[in-house]
């Protein structure tokens, strides 16, 4: 297909798009929770995009930081400041500007607001004030971490999401031993500054064989995501400057599990005097003779002994 074609095609396409996007239902005095990009602008929706062309004010984390991305997309909609500092007065405004049945979009500087980001107090005053909130999903710094990490599964999705890493190492140390307990990845945010103490940290605390993967500069032109174990976490930062520079998205891979054994995988003299011990013995006290006296973990001698007892029966 030609360069003409194509354009055509894709003209064609968008305007399907944007038709839809008109017939959908854009309800007033409504707060639009807007999900903007990460670092990519392009992966703006189109729903994000007619939201804030549609709104009547964005209340944004830093007029600043989302000026430029309003501008790459020709949205002029009025801009006013809802970050932690203001996020009571913030929310007292957005409630009156719904009283007066204005549609109020909320933004943070990337990402999904109220998200380990300003805007759940704004969220909830809205709610509490009874306006609807109309969340619009999109970019996430920590699903695309997911998504490049592969760290979870089908059988076991669970995961957890720290937010920001202390920045003390004292409190940092305590807070990552928190985590450890938790049976699946963790994810958390940390800044270029103390990406090497937090490394560090981790490794005092999880040891050299736990793995991480450290994603950086996520959907941006230098983005990188590489996982190693944490023994060997100095000599690669060291191997290159550029990996300390950025934003970035830690990933603690869960400790892998070792599966119980079968009653299959315990040899047949250990099943024959356990079958013995039985009858004189309660399956506690066998199991408890038995992992003294073997290598076999304790639930896989403990399956055996259950089943070993009611064969005899």
């Amino acid at each position: 297909m030609d360069e003409n074609k194509v354009e055509q095609s894709m003209g064609v396409t968008v305007q399907s798009l944007l038709q839809r996007t008109e017939e959908q239902s854009w309800p007033q005095a409504c707060l639009y929770v807007v999900a903007t990009p990460i670092g990519n602008l392009t992966d703006m929706s189109l729903r994000a995009w007619q939201a804030l062309r549609r709104c009547d004010v964005i209340a944004a984390e830093d007029t600043r930081s989302t000026r430029p991305l309003l501008q790459a997309w020709g949205v002029d909609t009025p801009l006013m400041a809802a970050h932690r500092h203001n996020e009571e007065q913030a929310a007292q405004q957005i409630v009156a500007k719904l009283e007066a049945g204005q549609r109020v979009a909320l933004v943070s500087d990337a990402g999904a607001p109220a998200v380990s980001d300003p805007g759940s107090r704004i969220v909830r005053k809205v709610r509490e004030a009874g306006f609807r909130v109309l969340p619009l999903p999109g970019p996430s710094a920590v699903i695309t971490a997911l998504m490049a990490t592969g760290v979870t599964t089908d059988e076991n999705p669970a995961f957890a999401f720290a937010g920001f890493v202390p920045s003390k190492s004292m409190a940092r140390r305590k807070w990552l031993q928190q985590w450890e307990r938790f049976d699946g990845p963790v994810l958390m945010f940390e800044g270029p500054h103390r990406l090497r103490a937090t490394l560090l940290d981790m490794l005092e605390v999880y040891g050299p064989d736990k793995q991480v993967s450290v994603a950086r500069e996520l959907t941006k032109r230098f983005e990188q995501v590489h996982t190693l174990a944490l023994g060997e976490v100095e000599a690669w930062l060291d191997s290159d400057s550029h990996h300390e520079q950025g934003e970035f998205v830690l990933v603690v891979h869960a400790t892998v599990q070792v599966a119980a054994q079968a009653e299959t995988d315990i040899d047949e003299v250990t099943q024959q005097w356990m079958r013995v011990l039985l009858t004189q013995l309660s399956v506690k006290d066998v199991v408890k003779l038995a992992g003294q006296a073997s290598s076999y973990k304790r639930d896989a001698l403990y399956e055996c002994a259950l089943q070993l007892k009611e064969q005899s029966h």
